[in-house]
């Protein structure tokens, strides 16, 4: 299947790119810093502290690793010989879409470790730690799909990079903005929480399940992928 071939050649470019190795880094420094923090003596063994810090590091490590998805064809003169290619639009975004996906799930092996770790310590629950780890692959899915649409937006890498956490953290910023009003207006507090990443994640890292949840990041996701291909349709013909 074309989607998967193209999946396969982004998860090689992926792992050839001295970014990626960047990100991986400091991933598995960041969330093994927040595991090591939420060790508190006589606290149940849990990880939700974890997940909880790990969301927000998403919001710059995501983008780090979309960002070249489409710009750096778009740079380097490829996007012609891709765009003639026996391939349609939307083969070229699924498949780059879901090639960086497989290489963020590679990304949160280490929360795998953690809980192996916590296991061997404790006795904690496996189900929000399943739950959790479920949430961040729809959390990721979710900015990928933005980070191809900026990539495919601008082909400065930077750029679509800064979009990229534009756009994700505009409602988690916004959402924390209405928490700190005194008296914040009750509907726009329950469309900022809606919008909001954190809040809608926070439900997987208390190992609760709600179809709205999936719901929204299925249609966030398919959203930006739409656009990303809206985007990379207007550039085939320009």
């Amino acid at each position: 299947m074309m989607i998967l071939t193209l999946a396969k050649r982004e998860l090689s470019s992926l792992f050839f790119s001295p970014i990626a190795y960047v990100v991986l880094g400091a991933f598995a420094i960041g969330a093994s810093t927040f595991f090591m923090q939420g060790f508190e003596p006589g606290q149940p063994a849990s990880m939700r502290s974890t997940f909880d810090a790990v969301v927000w590091l998403l919001v710059f490590l995501a983008p780090a690793i979309s960002m070249r998805l489409i710009s750096e064809e778009l740079r380097s003169g490829t996007f012609e010989r891709l765009m003639t290619s026996p391939v349609s639009d939307a083969q070229v975004v699924l498949g780059k879409w879901l090639g960086a996906l497989v290489f963020f799930c590679v990304m949160l092996l280490p929360l795998v470790v953690h809980a192996i770790t916590l296991e061997m310590v404790g006795s904690p629950e496996f189900g929000p730690i399943v739950t959790g780890l479920l949430g961040l692959v729809l959390v990721g899915a979710l900015y990928l799909a933005i980070g191809v649409f900026a990539s495919a937006w601008s082909q400065n890498q930077i750029i679509a990079f800064l979009v990229t956490v534009f756009i994700i953290a505009l409602p988690t910023f916004a959402a924390y903005y209405v928490s700190g009003q005194t008296t914040p207006d009750p509907a726009m507090r329950r469309l900022i929480d809606y919008i909001s990443v954190n809040q809608q994640y926070a439900d997987f890292a208390k190992g609760l399940i709600d179809i709205r949840n999936f719901v929204y990041f299925a249609t966030g996701t398919a959203l930006f992928l739409f656009l990303s291909v809206v985007l990379v349709q207007s550039r085939r013909w320009r």
